[in-house]
């Protein structure tokens, strides 16, 4: 289990490596693209009431009591109509994204998994359902892993090499992904613009960390009322790092937020100020994780595992 002591607050400090992105750019940038829809806690799934995180509800319905339609119908716009704006976007510039799917809304809209892979994108693992890992057993959540890559298996066709829960960890999730297996790294972290390893039982894993703020969550929250918010916000973050050059922007976006008309104008406008700059790596998670482990491996260890 981890402890307070196990906090790292130095990081690289002063010695921040050169990325060496391939072809020499400057800045690497993953989109993440959340596919939850039909995930969420249902009624029909067997809960209690509905769910609506991050959708334009906000706590409008806290007061029904079970299923809440309103709520489930603002969660469909995201897999009926949202991702296919955000995959045409993102298509017509040639720019893959990252699938951060829950299992269960792949398994009820296959079409997205389909159209993901053709497009290029890879797969990032985020719960068999929208599940909040750290209230899970141990058992429920092995039983949880092992459930959503036997899904993905079928739906998209293969597991993911990456895994990244529903806000955050267990103090047990890491622990339960090496020894699952097929797992190269996960992204249960905010704390760096760069992958960095970490020990987990003795054994070396690669973190890339995601990001709450490049964040379309800010729309639900109230932070963000209009597309020249989030492309001002996205725009001045991707301008810093790209004139620091040597890091890795990661921007998440929900296709039942993003996905409006009036919100995609802003992703659309940010995604063309990206291509007015050279060297700049659009690519897949799992393909910074790759490099990242080809061009600078665990460090060499001696003595005694840690």
């Amino acid at each position: 289990m981890r402890t307070a002591a196990d906090r790292d607050l130095v990081g690289y400090g002063r010695d921040r490596p050169a990325p060496q992105w391939p072809g020499g750019a400057r800045l690497a940038l993953n989109i993440a693209v959340n596919i939850e829809e039909g995930a969420e806690d249902s009624v029909p799934d067997g809960a209690s009431r509905s769910e609506s995180p991050l959708t334009d509800a906000g706590t409008a319905g806290a007061d029904v009591p079970g299923r809440d339609l309103a709520a489930e119908s603002m969660m469909a716009y995201g897999s009926r109509v949202g991702f296919w704006r955000v995959l045409r976007l993102l298509t017509e510039r040639g720019m893959p994204a990252t699938a951060s799917a829950c299992a269960v809304a792949l398994e009820r809209n296959p079409q997205i998994a389909a159209a993901a892979r053709e497009a290029g994108w890879d797969l990032l693992g985020h719960g068999h359902r929208f599940t909040k890992h750290y209230l899970l057993t141990e058992d429920a959540e092995r039983a949880e892993l092992a459930a959503a890559t036997a899904s993905f298996r079928t739906t998209w066709g293969a597991a993911p090499t990456g895994w990244y829960c529903r806000y955050g960890p267990s103090l047990r999730t890491r622990q339960l992904l090496l020894e699952h297996g097929g797992f190269s790294y996960d992204s249960d972290a905010y704390d760096d613009e760069l992958p960095y390893w970490t020990r987990v039982s003795g054994r070396d894993h690669l973190v890339v960390p995601h990001t709450f703020s490049n964040n379309d969550n800010k729309y639900a929250k109230g932070w963000w009322a209009t597309s020249d918010d989030a492309f001002t916000y996205l725009r001045d973050a991707f301008d810093v790092l790209y004139a620091e050059g040597g890091a890795m922007m990661v921007v998440s976006v929900h296709p039942r937020l993003t996905g409006h008309p009036a919100r995609a104008a802003g992703l659309a406008r940010f995604l063309d100020h990206v291509a007015a700059h050279p060297a700049v790596w659009v690519t897949t998670r799992s393909a910074i994780a790759e490099h990242w482990a080809a061009t600078h491996p665990a460090p060499t260890r001696t003595g005694t595992a840690s």
